[in-house]
């Protein structure tokens, strides 16, 4: 008999719990994924949106002067030429950078708010049918923004109003994909475990700089419709396959009655429960395995609540130690790192003097370093029990970097290419721990006494506070930028002092503790 391949002995090595919680990780990694896709299309088109008006002119003339001397009927190109490729009302005026913050400021305002009611919703409606209208709707608005395109509309009005509705739709996504997550994988190795799975953050940054600017400098609608299609694909997905919750306390439920148990002990009482309960349960079943299994000597013992544990309120949420400390650092960590999403590209067009594409390819560098940080942030947290602290380095050793990369990259493509790696995973290794392992950690404290309703609630308070800060961001980016890029780095170190100083008491706290223990400011 030939022997068993040894690939196959590793795929039936894992059982059937094991293969739920590596789908859950996949699925909610990829849904993620196409939220982050789909909003940074809006930073790879600026550029276009809003072209040097002077060079496409310059450009224009000397080609019309050529051509007028061997053709005297070329003479009208020159203002059609212009017409065409310079920017795209309205924001060819002189305030553009006001016009493209105000677009930022209006989809991150909406989401900032937003955020706050969506963990209560989602605490109270079935996740994976609350997370599928949400990307169904946010496809939809994803794709009218680059409509705009090709029914050549130009009031700004239209644009800011898909901006807030997309903001507002997009709040579906954190706390439902944080709190499936949380619900199947426990603290043990959580920094490890989340750190690697918010790597879709950026690798969702990154596909949706790749996609936009394929299309940007030919169809920029494409940059917007191309990812709206992708959303609202992965919707129907999650609606298909996505599991909320772990239901292992249903195993020995459906081991009774794989047998017709009738009782031991005298309990058929329990059996009953079950059998009439076999509507309720069907869905679990389907989970569950089909083998033949064998009834446990010890008698089951069924423990049923009086009641089940109601959603955590919002002031209730607040009380949990360390809610309020993290948010807050979170605010400014999320500004760093949302006026990077947003600006970067353009930032990059002006400084380094590239197009639109090659400077949209050039800031997936500061997403590659993002994974790299998040990933490293998690598991020196878990080694050392210490999240504050981990995140509080970090901090500490942004600030200067920030400054070090306003001044490197006036100095060609290469120093570039390494401050943008090492900004990246230092900005977002914080953001990264802290929207993840913490808020996981502080939705399951021990102040709740078990009940497990509270995690998509303090998920979005965390995440909505954080979002005030990616609002402010690109907002106050938009309006120091028309004064030098200088002053937008100088907010920005400010920022990264300000959430070091917020974490401060959590720190001393911290590093007093005589014994390291996971996540000791947040038990």
């Amino acid at each position: 008999m030939a022997p068993i391949p040894p690939g196959i002995r590793l795929l039936v090595s894992f059982n059937r719990d094991q293969w739920y919680r590596a789908l859950t990780f996949i699925l909610t990694f990829l849904l993620y994924t196409s939220f982050h896709l789909s909003r940074k299309p809006i930073s790879i088109v600026k550029s276009e949106l809003h072209k040097n008006c002077s060079s496409v002119s310059e450009l224009a003339t000397i080609a019309s002067s050529s051509s007028s001397s061997s053709d005297s009927q070329q003479p009208s190109l020159p203002s059609l030429h212009t017409d065409m490729d310079c920017s795209w009302k309205p924001f060819d005026k002189n305030n553009y950078k006001q016009l493209l913050g105000a677009m930022d400021y209006s989809f991150l305002c909406a989401y900032a708010v937003g955020m706050y009611l969506s963990g209560i919703i989602g605490e109270r409606l079935p996740i994976r049918l609350y997370l599928t209208v949400g990307m169904l709707t946010s496809g939809l608005f994803t794709c009218l923004f680059g409509l705009g395109y090709v029914y050549n509309i130009h009031s700004l009005g239209f644009y800011i109003f898909v901006q807030v509705a997309n903001g507002l739709v997009q709040t579906t996504g954190w706390p439902s994909v944080v709190t499936c997550i949380g619900n199947w994988f426990g603290k043990g190795r959580r920094g490890l475990i989340m750190g690697l799975w918010n790597s879709h953050t950026s690798v969702g940054n990154i596909l949706g700089s790749l996609i936009a600017g394929y299309w940007v400098s030919s169809n920029w609608g494409l940059s917007f419709i191309v990812p709206g299609l992708i959303i609202a694909a992965m919707g129907v997905v999650c609606f298909l396959f996505l599991i909320e919750r772990e239901c292992s306390l249903l195993i020995s439920w459906w081991q009774v009655r794989t047998k017709n148990w009738n009782g031991v002990n005298g309990h058929a009482e329990v059996y009953l429960q079950y059998k009439n309960s076999k509507t309720q349960v069907y869905d679990t079943e389907l989970l569950l395995p089909r083998d033949s299994v064998c009834v446990p000597v010890q008698p089951v013992v069924v423990v049923k609540s009086e009641s089940e544990p109601s959603a955590i309120s919002f002031i209730g949420a607040l009380r949990i130690p360390g809610v309020i400390e993290f948010s807050l650092c979170l605010l400014f960590a999320k500004l760093v790192s949302y006026t990077f999403l947003f600006w970067l590209p353009l930032y990059i067009t002006k400084a380094a003097h590239l197009d639109a594409k090659k400077a949209g390819d050039l800031s997936t560098l500061f997403d590659v370093g993002g994974i790299v940080g998040g990933i490293l942030a998690g598991v020196i947290s878990d080694k050392l029990g210490k999240r504050a602290t981990t995140c509080a380095v970090m901090l500490l050793l942004a600030a200067p970097t920030l400054y070090g990369f306003s001044m490197i990259s006036e100095f060609g493509q290469g120093p570039t290419i390494g401050m943008l790696l090492v900004c990246g995973g230092l900005v977002n290794g914080p953001y990264a721990l802290i929207t993840t392992a913490v808020s996981a950690d502080l939705g399951t404290h021990k102040s709740l006494k078990g009940n497990a309703r509270a995690l998509s609630t303090v998920t979005a308070i965390i995440d909505g506070t954080g979002s005030v800060g990616a609002a402010l961001g690109p907002l106050l980016a938009g309006l120091l930028s028309a004064g030098g890029w200088d002053q937008v780095f100088y907010m920005l170190m400010t920022a990264d002092f300000l959430a070091l100083v917020l974490l401060l008491r959590l720190v001393t706290k911290e590093l007093s503790s005589t014994k390291s223990r996971p996540i000791s400011t947040v038990e």
